[in-house]
């Protein structure tokens, strides 16, 4: 029975209960003796090889009848026959088959959807790549997945379909690859999935969020408004200041006359009037009203 390799690999072919009085061996590519398919052959008497049409390069074959076959290809794949011929001539046969296959990469998974929402999508796995000769088997929370009423296994195994996902279905998933040489599993796959509705505490948070952030804007526009008109009421007062005017001094003998100096009301210190309006119309009500005294007799 000959091994099971891996592409790439040297393999050999050992030979195993072989007859006595051994003259000749022979390696043949194929179920039967045919010339023109004879790899190599050994001759003990005379510790000489050779090789036949079907030599390759890559063989190599020992005194003891095994046969060393360098960097095996997919092609190399089949049935190999070994022929002992004995000192008397006579011959003893045996076939075995070789075969070989990749060593597995990692496989990876790819959904059809990672967002899924909860009771409306259905979810496919594809576990890549697709490697002839492989055995595809799926994990969930390192479980082996079989199929049920929600999961649905294709034919190969290769592809997972989540028919109802619901919140529970989350995952990991993993997919793992096999073949009789090689074994690799994929990295964890998680799903996200949703309720496809906003529950209302969202929504209250998110109201709250816009009620507070409204408030926040009616704070500062007020506390800006309160200190521009501050500002302009004190620049505004400024202007309006009232000066203090003394009386003239009285000429001995003489009272202060009733209609020398006539002062007319003056605004309060709270009266907001615009620069631009008192500008083009002065309030001359602010300064005193000056009239000529009368002529005193000497």
């Amino acid at each position: 029975m000959l091994p099971n390799a891996i592409e790439g690999k040297d393999v050999l072919f050992l030979a195993q209960n072989l007859p006595e009085n051994p003259l000749r061996y022979a390696w043949y590519k194929g179920e039967r003796v045919d010339s023109t398919r004879q790899i190599a052959s050994y001759r003990l008497d005379t510790q000489s090889n050779a090789t036949g049409p079907a030599y390759s390069g890559r063989e190599t074959i020992y005194p003891n009848g095994s046969l060393l076959f360098q960097k095996v290809t997919l092609s190399d794949t089949g049935n190999y026959t070994l022929r002992a011929i004995k000192t008397n001539l006579q011959t003893e046969e045996v076939t075995g088959q070789l075969r070989v296959y990749l060593e597995l990469p990692k496989p990876n998974i790819t959904s059809n959807n990672s967002n899924p929402v909860e009771h409306k999508d259905p979810v496919v796995f594809t576990c890549e790549p697709e490697i002839q000769d492989t055995t595809y088997l799926w994990l969930i929370n390192s479980r082996s997945v079989q199929n049920s009423p929600t999961l649905e296994l294709s034919k190969d195994n290769r592809t997972l379909t989540l028919l109802r996902v619901t919140r529970s279905d989350i995952g990991p998933y993993e997919c793992e690859s096999r073949n009789p040489v090689s074994a690799s599993r994929s990295d964890p796959l998680y799903l996200n999935v949703s309720s496809g509705k906003s529950s209302p505490g969202s929504f209250l948070w998110n109201l709250a969020g816009i009620v507070i952030g409204v408030l926040v804007g009616v704070v500062l526009a007020a506390a800006l408004g309160c200190f521009l008109f501050l500002r302009r009421t004190r620049r505004v007062s400024g202007l309006h200041e009232p000066r203090e005017h003394q009386p003239p001094a009285s000429t001995p003998g003489h009272g202060p006359s009733s209609n020398s100096i006539s002062q007319a009301p003056l605004p309060g210190p709270t009266t907001v009037v615009p620069i631009y309006e008192e500008l083009l119309n002065p309030n001359t009500d602010i300064y005193c009203r000056i009239v000529p005294k009368a002529d005193m007799a000497y």
